[in-house]
């Protein structure tokens, strides 16, 4: 580096909001009672029926994906209001996950999670709002971009108001990868971050499709003169 020439270290930022595309349904099958078997049995029929109008939707076309976890079975024994040590109560329970396209709309959705919820056992936990892999290839790609062209137009700005126009690129990094940082508190340079459903319908669920926030962080260093 020639004596004249002044080293700038900036960071640049982008984020792009885009609705989300596709929807993940958490539900669980959950039951309880005095008998093992019973509670077993209940509980994988009403995991089966679930699962099946599940099928049907994915044939037709709004549901793109589904996955059922592992029958889980314990029991303990609860105590009373006294102290008390009462009988051994049986639990079972599954946990399924549903993805439905949002982009045109979540009416099909927002109809199977009020069926769904009719059923003895089922809870809807949460629904946790996604973009589709292409479209979130494409717009980190693009954020990083404008977190370069970000950063750019900071050392221009820095170096200007120094007096200096010859402005040149020596390093460009996610946030932090400099090398000279003391550390760093946010997120990886780019990601989509999904958000869940607010108040709203059924029980709390909202199913008007959240925006998504893509976002970058990069670090950059200049040389002026």
């Amino acid at each position: 580096m020639n004596d004249y020439e002044t080293v700038v270290t900036v960071r640049g930022r982008a984020e792009h909001f885009h609705p989300a595309e596709r929807a993940v349904v958490h539900v669980q099958v959950g039951l309880e009672g005095p008998e093992r078997s019973a509670v077993v049995t209940a509980t994988t029929e009403g995991t089966a029926a679930l699962v099946a109008g599940v099928r049907g939707l994915r044939e037709a076309g709004p549901v793109t994906w589904f996955a059922s976890d592992r029958l889980r079975v314990w029991a303990d024994r609860p105590f009373n209001d006294k102290g008390e040590q009462k009988p051994l109560v049986h639990h079972a329970s599954t946990a399924t996950r549903v993805k439905f396209r949002v982009d045109q709309g979540a009416d099909d959705m927002a109809r199977w999670v009020e069926a769904a919820s009719r059923h003895r056992g089922v809870r809807v936990d949460r629904i946790e709002w996604l973009l589709t892999d292409a479209t979130r290839a494409g717009l980190v790609g693009e954020v990083r971009t404008r977190a370069v062209a970000d950063a750019r137009a900071k050392a221009a700005t820095y170096a200007g108001a120094l007096g200096l126009s010859d402005l040149r690129c020596t390093a460009v990094a996610d946030e932090g990868m400099l090398g000279d940082e003391s550390g760093s508190a946010h997120p990886s340079p780019a990601m989509a971050a999904s958000a869940r459903a607010g108040g709203g319908h059924q029980g709390g669920l909202s199913f008007t499709p959240e925006d998504i926030t893509v976002s970058a962080v990069v670090d950059a260093r200049f040389v002026a003169s």
